[in-house]
């Protein structure tokens, strides 16, 4: 066999979302800051496809490029890939990473808690872990600054007529939709009616909603449909994340729980802490650190926090005889009209 590159990885999953953290073999990338480095990747958009598509990945699977960071806060960095998208920051994405990192000895572990800072594209991420005998069991990253940018916004989807949602940035813009309204519990069962269902809803916020970041246009865009309901074990309420190409987040989402942590603010409806279920019954547990403002717009900076496992250790091999090898995709599991990828065999 011959071998033109081998990527070292580590995959993990946080409260049942997975991720692969890129430890080595990818060297830098231009640009200074994540932000810089994440428009890089994005314009030159080879490594995603051999990390996350089929043959070596798969739909829900994110990946995770470790970078050392020029920011003289951070202990690193770390660019962010979806399935089908970058974005400016994902907390299953941040805990994976951190526990990584942790776990694997890059970053020094202190009992009975290690305090770490993060860099990602949107921002710097403060992370602390608990940790007893040598294990993390805890870990919670104080976000970026979270804003609501709409409440109740009235929006129109063909055959499904008007919904109102609530619209706004935790990391990423989520667009929050009434599940029970809708009829939905957010059981696993509902998995696959959901995510079509958020794909074709997730089109018609973005055309009716203005959505924009006062700071950075370059996160100006909605990234996730969250479906809510209420809780079934013991939490404040479930969670159903879709995400692009069309499959929802196993993980109650950390992104969506900060944002939505922002809406129960502006709505004065936020208590001390916030528990968000997912729908594999999985939880998040976030609350407010402090009061801020972005831009024009008040917003709060909330902290999350949930567990992570690592999975597995990985030498992913590019081979140049593959004809498969750049990664492909089939509209089965990542949905219809996102198929890519090389599938000429001959």
């Amino acid at each position: 066999m011959r071998i033109a590159r081998v990527i070292q990885c580590v995959d993990a999953h946080a409260e049942g979302e997975p991720s692969r953290i890129v430890v080595g073999g990818v060297l830098d990338v231009p640009g200074t800051t994540m932000l810089e480095k994440m428009r890089a990747l994005e314009a030159d958009d080879r490594l995603r496809p051999v990390l996350l598509f089929e043959p070596r990945g798969s739909a829900p699977l994110s990946g995770d490029i470790v970078f050392e960071s020029a920011h003289p806060e951070a202990d690193a960095g770390f660019v962010i890939m979806e399935s089908s998208s970058y974005e400016g920051m994902s907390g299953t994405n941040t805990i994976n990473t951190a526990a990584v990192l942790l776990e694997t000895g890059v970053i020094e572990k202190v009992e009975p808690i290690t305090e770490l800072v993060l860099e990602a594209p949107a921002g710097l991420v403060r992370v602390r872990a608990w940790v007893t005998d040598g294990v993390v069991e805890r870990i919670e990253f104080e976000n970026v600054p979270s804003f609501a940018l709409a409440l109740d916004a009235p929006v129109e989807v063909p055959e499904l007529g008007t919904i109102h949602v609530d619209v706004a940035y935790g990391g990423a813009f989520c667009a929050f939709v009434d599940a029970a309204a809708l009829g939905f519990a957010i059981v696993p069962d509902e998995a696959r009616e959901l995510a079509t269902l958020g794909e074709r809803i997730r089109p018609h916020v973005s055309e009716q909603v203005a959505v924009a970041h006062p700071l950075i246009p370059a996160l100006s865009h909605l990234s996730f449909v969250v479906f809510t309901a209420p809780p079934r074990v013991g939490g404040d309420a479930r969670h159903a994340t879709i995400v692009s190409p069309g499959r929802l987040d196993r993980s109650p989402t950390g992104t969506a729980t900060s944002a939505r942590i922002a809406v129960l603010s502006a709505r004065g409806q936020m208590g001390d802490t916030y528990t968000a279920e997912s729908v594999i019954d999985t939880r998040f547990v976030g609350r407010v650190v402090s009061q801020t403002r972005v831009g024009e717009l008040d917003a709060v900076v909330p902290a999350v926090s949930g567990r992570a496992w690592i999975t597995g250790f990985h030498q992913l091999v590019v081979d140049p005889t593959d004809p498969l090898g750049d990664g492909f995709k089939l509209g089965d599991t990542w949905g219809a009209g996102d198929v890519q990828g090389s599938l000429n065999v001959a």
